[in-house]
């Protein structure tokens, strides 16, 4: 029963996720645009699974709300800083810095929502990522201390996705 269930839907969060989208590009909820949502939903990852050999086999959703959460406060809160910078501040006293930062994650899909959230967050940018997936390079708009932006990306989001990814 399990195999047949992983057959038929081998992503199901994916599934729900285009089901959604799919309702939300519409712009109208009938039955029909959800019954046809909810078939893109399950064939778009039955046909792609194939390239989706090593997907994690957890994800804590109850840990990803807060982590958005948590990303999205990140967002605003930076948004003030890098506004500050440019307004008040000359580009001869910025700082800027390329910082590596060390990866314990191992999951690529992991790896891609760290390296997302860097990006997303005004002031840092993810620039490279190893050949062997083992370290991350973040450029930092403004960065006293470089050692500490490494810190701050390891504990505040590093930690965090990997209680989320088992």
């Amino acid at each position: 029963m399990i195999r047949a269930y992983h057959w038929l839907l081998p992503h199901p969060f994916l599934t729900l996720l285009l089901t959604v989208v799919w309702v939300l590009l519409q712009n109208s909820v009938t039955s029909g645009m959800v019954v046809f949502g909810l078939i893109l939903g399950i064939i778009i990852p039955r046909v792609t699974v194939v390239w989706w050999p090593d997907r994690p086999r957890a994800f804590r959703l109850t840990r990803m709300i807060p982590y958005m959460l948590l990303v999205l406060w990140d967002i605003l809160v930076a948004n003030v800083q890098v506004a500050w910078i440019v307004l008040t501040r000359p580009n001869s006293k910025l700082r800027p810095a390329w910082v590596v930062v060390p990866l314990e994650l191992k999951q690529p899909e992991a790896i891609t929502i760290l390296a997302g959230t860097i990006t997303l967050t005004p002031g840092t940018v993810s620039a490279d990522l190893s050949d062997e997936g083992h370290s991350l390079l973040v450029h930092a708009l403004d960065a006293p201390d470089p050692d500490e932006i490494r810190d701050q990306i390891k504990e505040r989001y590093e930690r965090r996705l990997k209680g989320i990814f088992v």
